[in-house]
């Protein structure tokens, strides 16, 4: 057997499931989109209509699809670098020389995001909770009063952001923590030479160093936050008054809780062009300012 054909051959069953489990459900979501697909259509296909690019054009004349998406764009926008600001901080510390106890640390930082959504919700409920939270307490402690986290259109969704920056930083802290142990010790050895500061050498050895891991980091948390679902999902429920409903939560309630299985598939592409779009200009974006 040739050695092409050999590969050919190792790789088939890996092929073989993207194609079952990934290719045919997109490609089913996307004809699903182009129909009117719903529960009369569950129950007989005879009420399965082609209405072509009409799921498309009437999402984008809801008014509700338009507050989902600026939901989600502020969520984005506020979410994503504070994640990064704060797993890039956590990571610094724990990688400095001075620090103590970084296993433990380490440990109690990266726990949340092992710890199952609905438990974490239910400890971030008692801590927002308008009478009893300790969040509430502790800025009663400087004369401020208690706010309605979840309840106050106005604070829910600063809420919503606050608990998932803290349930995902520890993962993007691992990953800077892997490439903050790659940078070459040389390179902090020659710039102390040159008589630069702790702060300089942030800004031009670890920075620099660190970009081709932000770039991976910021793609990765962008798509995750663009996917905001549980947090609402557990602890609002999409209110109050849609305030924290995200493009996700508004699939969902449009395929599962109306039935309306091709609008939600207009939705899920949607959201994937919007992601795709942002994406690119991101990792664009990124490049640029990582080159030397």
């Amino acid at each position: 057997m040739k050695a092409a054909h050999a590969g050919w051959v190792f790789v088939s069953p890996a092929l073989f499931m993207i194609a079952v489990f990934f290719l045919l459900p997109v490609l089913a979501a996307l004809g699903l989109s182009l129909t009117d697909f719903d529960i009369y259509a569950l129950a007989r296909l005879d009420n399965l209509r082609f209405v072509g690019g009409g799921n498309y054009l009437r999402l984008l004349q809801t008014p509700l699809f338009w507050k989902a998406l600026g939901n989600t764009l502020f969520f984005v926008i506020v979410g994503v670098p504070l994640s990064i600001v704060a797993s890039l901080a956590a990571a610094l510390l724990l990688h400095s020389a001075v620090a103590r106890g970084k296993a433990i640390f380490r440990t109690a930082l990266f726990a949340p995001v092992v710890t199952t959504l609905v438990a974490v919700a239910v400890i971030w409920n008692y801590l927002l909770h308008t009478r009893y939270g300790l969040i509430n307490e502790v800025l009663g402690w400087v004369g401020i009063s208690p706010i309605d986290w979840l309840g106050d259109p106005r604070w829910s969704m600063p809420a919503i952001i606050l608990f998932a920056v803290w349930k995902n930083a520890g993962f993007n802290m691992v990953i800077f923590l892997a490439a903050l142990q790659s940078i070459p010790e040389e390179l902090y050895e020659a710039s102390r030479i040159e008589g630069a500061t702790a702060l300089q050498q942030l800004r031009f050895v670890t920075l620099p160093s660190l970009a081709p891991t932000m770039v991976l980091v910021s793609i990765l948390t962008m798509a995750g936050y663009f996917q905001l679902f549980a947090e609402p999902y557990v602890m609002t429920q999409g209110g109050p008054l849609q305030s924290t409903t995200s493009v996700l939560y508004f699939m969902y309630e449009e395929g599962f809780k109306w039935w309306n299985l091709g609008s939600a598939s207009a939705v899920a592409f949607l959201l994937f062009l919007l992601m795709f779009a942002v994406t690119l200009l991101q990792s664009f974006a990124l490049r640029r300012w990582s080159e030397p």
